[in-house]
């Protein structure tokens, strides 16, 4: 999982100058789909969507910061039932719940709550990647811990190598030009390319490997192509604003946006990068990240054929989002355009069964949460349909069906703890919006506005025409919003007991001598009642002259 790449910055996605061989031939060699969708816009919740196999509404980690609840069930969970490890290799924005783990008695290191403090995963190593620090400390204390003891072991000195050398350039007094101000996306990062963030994430990941013996999941999260934009030599020369694609929006868009998406649009991010020189110098080092994520990619594969792992190894290759770089006048990723909530998704399965589809495109409806199901499937479990709301990917996979069983897929995102919803005075309750999207029709629901968005995708695949307040469409905005309102609708708290459960509690009553709306035994079967006939007792006065 790459954090923050766009579907169409690879070049089997389409991208005109950005070259991606290594992906590319993992797409040769399984199966790409082309309509991949998350279920919330920014880190945290998404991560955790696809970990659960479950809807943002569903584990209520709705925003970065926000805890997973202690009893939800993750993929480590349902893996560990069958039979397979489930390790962590980077990053993943959990947050654990600590009063949850303290009411219950779960203490941090043991090794179940050690668990439940990493979203089901057994760590290796976790780096989430950010080590910002401002005037109130650092945003995260434990981020880029042992990546940080790595680089000062090879001798970059420093209190915090990630920014001075992994994220920030050099000018030539040797002051430091810090990776957080976009200007210095032009720059290269001042450290040698086989320590920064990617290249070493790629090494724990074959270290990892390399001790495995039994089955085992290995979520190998890298951090980039994610902010701060900068990358080291030979990638930061590689490309220039000659490689930028043009950039998708309109001054009509602009001009006629929804109240709400006009808020996003005048982020401090989102006026950054509807400036041009902003996308020039941004864009090529962001660039420059994917390629280097690339060759790591062949290096990783390589590493994986001469060591005979690639024969029995599945490997799945997503992103947690996308970025709107300057698309749609917005910046980051918190948003609903396909810049930000389709991620590209390419599975490798080396099984014969798989032999069928390989090199394929696939055009159905998927979503993040369908990787948990497909995982326990293929270690060889039963998914807990339950509990999981995504499907597997086998069928399609194996070439069973060309198609998901969903007519819709849904995105979610809770802005109430942003800036936005403070600068705008929207409530906790209304700062929510919601996507519901098939292949024709895409329509964003905010609880703060009763007019929707709505998007024809297949006239306007760009999504630069908002039909949202056009009468005419009055008939497909409400069905779009009866597919939301059937999605609203489902059973999805019911965790603890299965279908086949269910189904066998109809009937299972009936011989535990509940006798309910019977007026004569013989109305039932005798054998529900048998032990109510042919007993005898004293009348209860014998007893009380005694």
């Amino acid at each position: 999982m790459f954090d923050q790449l766009r579907w169409d910055y690879l070049s089997c996605y389409g991208h005109k100058t950005l070259k991606t061989p290594h992906i590319d031939r993992l797409a040769t060699q399984g199966v790409r789909f082309d309509r991949a969708y998350i279920q919330s816009p920014i880190c945290g919740s998404s991560r955790m969507s696809t970990y659960t196999g479950r809807y943002v509404h569903s584990h209520g980690a709705s925003w970065n910061g926000i805890p997973l609840k202690v009893g939800e069930m993750t993929m480590g969970d349902h893996l560990r039932a069958a039979g397979m490890g489930c390790w962590l290799v980077g990053k993943t924005h959990m947050r654990a719940d600590e009063e949850g783990m303290a009411r219950l008695g779960l203490e941090p290191d043991s090794l179940i709550g050690a668990r439940v403090a990493e979203c089901g995963f057994d760590v290796f190593e976790r780096d989430d990647g950010m080590l910002p620090e401002g005037p109130d400390g650092y945003y995260d204390p434990d981020g880029a811990r042992e990546y940080n003891k790595y680089l000062r072991a090879k001798g970059y000195e420093s209190d915090n190598p990630w920014h001075d050398f992994a994220n920030s350039g050099l000018d030539a007094e040797g002051n430091v030009q810090s990776g957080w101000f976009l200007k210095n996306a032009t720059r290269p990062a001042n450290i040698a390319e086989e320590d920064s963030e990617t290249p070493y994430l790629t090494t724990r990941a074959m270290e990892f490997i390399e001790q495995q013996t039994g089955p085992w999941c290995c979520h190998l999260s890298y951090i980039k192509p994610h902010w701060p934009y900068i990358v080291p030599e030979p990638y930061a020369s590689m490309y220039g604003p000659g490689h930028v694609q043009d950039v998708v929006r309109s001054d009509s868009e602009r001009q006629n946006a929804h109240p709400l998406f006009k808020a996003f649009m005048e982020t401090k991010v989102g006026e950054a990068f509807s400036r041009q020189e902003v996308r020039d110098a941004v864009i090529p080092a962001y660039m420059g990240l994917i390629k280097q994520a690339d060759d790591q990619m062949g290096r990783l594969f390589t590493w994986l054929e001469e060591t005979g792992r690639m024969q029995d190894t599945m490997i799945v290759l997503t992103s947690d989002h996308g970025d709107f770089l300057g698309d749609h006048w917005m910046g980051e990723k918190t948003f609903f355009h396909d810049a930000a909530t389709r991620v590209p998704l390419i599975v490798y399965d080396p099984r014969p069964e798989a032999d069928a589809t390989r090199g394929s495109a696939c055009d159905a409806l998927v979503e993040s949460i369908d990787l948990a199901p497909t995982f326990v499937e293929a270690a060889g479990g039963k998914p807990a349909m339950h509990i999981l709301e995504g499907e597997s990917l086998i069928p399609i996979l194996h070439g069973a069906r060309d198609h998901t069983l969903r007519d819709h897929v849904i995105c979610e995102y809770d802005f109430s703890a942003s800036p936005i919803a403070h600068l705008n005075d929207i409530s906790v309750r209304q700062a929510v919006m919601f996507m519901v999207a098939d292949k024709d029709w895409k329509l964003i629901h905010f609880e703060a506005d009763p007019r929707p968005m709505l998007f024809d995708l297949k006239n306007d695949p760009q999504e630069l025409i908002d039909l949202g307040g056009d009468p005419a469409h009055a008939d497909v905005i409400a069905g779009m919003y009866d597919k939301l309102f059937r999605w609203t609708r489902r059973q999805s708290q019911r965790t603890t007991r299965s279908e086949e459960q269910l189904i066998a509690m109809r009937t299972k009553s009936r011989k535990r001598g509940i006798v309910l709306g019977i007026y004569d035994e013989n109305e039932t079967p005798l054998e529900l009642t048998v032990k109510y006939r042919g007993r005898t007792a004293r009348p209860y006065k014998d007893y009380l002259k005694g």
